[in-house]
């Protein structure tokens, strides 16, 4: 399951607006990214960025020391809040059957899998 064509709105990178620290995203992986900031008000610079900005930016930025230790919590955070205050989204979800795998190319073996491997999680 590739998160493109149909299944591209189950992607982080999905446009749509994401409420997180008194901020409003584009989509959950700028919310996400912007989250992980050391610095509170380096928040602000992900409010108007893609997913693809926000996580070249994400790079770049000093990191909260709880990071490793709270960010599949942020994450399940964001993603419910999607797809809770998105019903059709949330319905397009719902139908889809079987397991949710993201299969990917870009080696990224934590949030999804690659080559057969990884936690998807």
């Amino acid at each position: 399951m590739i998160f493109r064509d149909k299944y591209w709105f189950l992607s982080n990178f999905y446009p749509v607006e994401i409420e997180c620290a008194g901020l409003k995203f584009k989509c959950v992986e700028s919310a996400f990214q912007a989250y992980k900031c050391a610095n509170i008000e380096d928040r602000k610079l992900f409010v108007n960025l893609n997913g693809a900005e926000a996580k070249k930016l994400g790079r770049k930025v000093p990191m909260r020391k709880d990071w490793e230790d709270i960010k599949v919590k942020v994450m399940y955070r964001l993603v419910m809040q999607k797809f809770n205050r998105n019903p059709e989204l949330l319905n397009r979800l719902k139908d889809i059957k079987g397991i949710i795998v993201e299969d990917n190319t870009w080696n990224d073996t934590f949030w999804g899998m690659c080559n057969g491997k990884g936690r998807n999680t």
